[in-house]
């Protein structure tokens, strides 16, 4: 990861996720930042959390031709039973053995974006940000670890009249904020769990600075033309997040703290996509047997949030949910009463 005081127009990037419709109002391409000051214990990208680059193995692309195992420069990667092996201790990221490959079997995750190329990129999409009221979101990891260049880039989108969004997770110093801030048209705040106790174990970090910061963000937005919109983001993770008394703590510190700048507080829904990642990666999951929450669970969550001081009509909550089993009689009602439908091809949300 570049230093976020480098004077350096370049960030290290993850990835560039066109047609987003999760980060954000419209039709958004997402910018995920490599590097995070937050070790979740769930998370969802766990391939941002460095900020540098990694090397994965995709077992079904590889043809195991062993070409890797001789041009590495650090002897990093070896062969055994199970297939290619990559001693992470060893391993520099350099990129090497995935120029070689010839089956792209071995990637790097993270690159290197000079803040001119990755503008003209982006931009490419322009035409469906301006027909759906859509942008550009900024997200990771947490683009506030590389600010300067995070910035920069968002300035020179508004410049071309884009719509802007910060996604962060808060846990960042001031200065860095104040940085991107005046150039984001919105932000998307992560509030993962209201004691900080409790964060500290699910996090690696107490919740006192991002609290804070949220503050900030607060009594910027009301001396600064932008951002202009604020959406609090709560993940909801299985015996973690998802208690009565954690909706209800962070629903009344917005309505203590907030009150008239949050638009949206969404509640978004465990998933477990992501496990196959934490293979790649050779980092253990401990949500890797844990199920979908109920969609009942989400009904209540929701309710407890808009019970909790919040003005009710903020309140939403996404994601995809555990379809709990019907009883006898619920089937037998579904059967008589059942009408003929179209066929629903629409996937559920997720949360990244």
């Amino acid at each position: 990861m570049v230093d976020q005081d480098s004077p350096k127009n370049e960030a290290t990037i993850l990835e560039i996720q066109r047609m987003s419709t999760e980060d954000g109002p419209g039709i958004r391409t997402t910018v995920f930042f490599k590097g995070c000051s937050l070790k979740c214990s769930w998370c969802h990208n766990p391939e941002s959390i460095s900020g540098r680059p990694q090397l994965h193995w995709v077992e079904n692309r590889c043809i195991g031709c062993r070409s890797c195992l001789e041009i590495c420069p650090h002897h990093a990667i070896s062969h055994e039973e199970q297939g290619v092996v990559i001693d992470r201790s060893l391993c520099e990221g350099c990129g090497t053995c995935a120029e070689e490959c010839p089956s792209t079997a071995l990637e790097i995750m993270g690159e290197n974006w000079q803040l001119g190329d990755l503008v003209a990129e982006v931009i490419k999409d322009r035409a469906y940000f301006d027909k759906s009221d859509g942008g550009i979101t900024i997200s990771g990891g947490d683009p506030t670890q590389q600010p300067r260049f995070a910035a920069k880039f968002l300035e020179r989108l508004k410049e071309q009249g884009i719509q802007t969004a910060l996604d962060s997770c808060g846990f960042c110093s001031r200065k860095a904020l104040a940085m991107i801030l005046p150039h984001a048209t919105m932000v998307l705040f992560d509030m993962k769990a209201i004691d900080s106790k409790t964060h500290h174990r699910l996090t690696g970090s107490g919740n006192e600075k991002i609290l804070e910061n949220l503050k900030f963000i607060g009594e910027f937005m009301g001396s600064h033309v932008h951002p202009k919109t604020l959406w609090i983001r709560t993940p909801i993770i299985p015996d973690a997040t998802d208690s009565s008394e954690n909706i209800r703590g962070i629903g009344e510190f917005i309505a203590a703290n907030l009150q008239t700048r949050v638009d949206r507080w969404e509640l978004c829904s465990f998933n477990n996509l992501c496990a196959d990642k934490y293979h790649r990666l050779d980092m253990p999951w401990v949500y890797g047997e844990s199920e979908l929450i109920t969609r009942e669970r989400m009904e209540q969550l929701a309710e407890v949030a808009r019970q909790s001081g919040v003005n009710p009509d903020i309140v939403h909550w996404s994601g995809s949910t555990r379809q709990e089993p019907e009883t006898e009689i619920e089937s037998t009602q579904k059967a008589d009463n059942q009408q003929p439908v179209a066929p629903d091809y629409c996937g559920g949300g997720s949360f990244g």
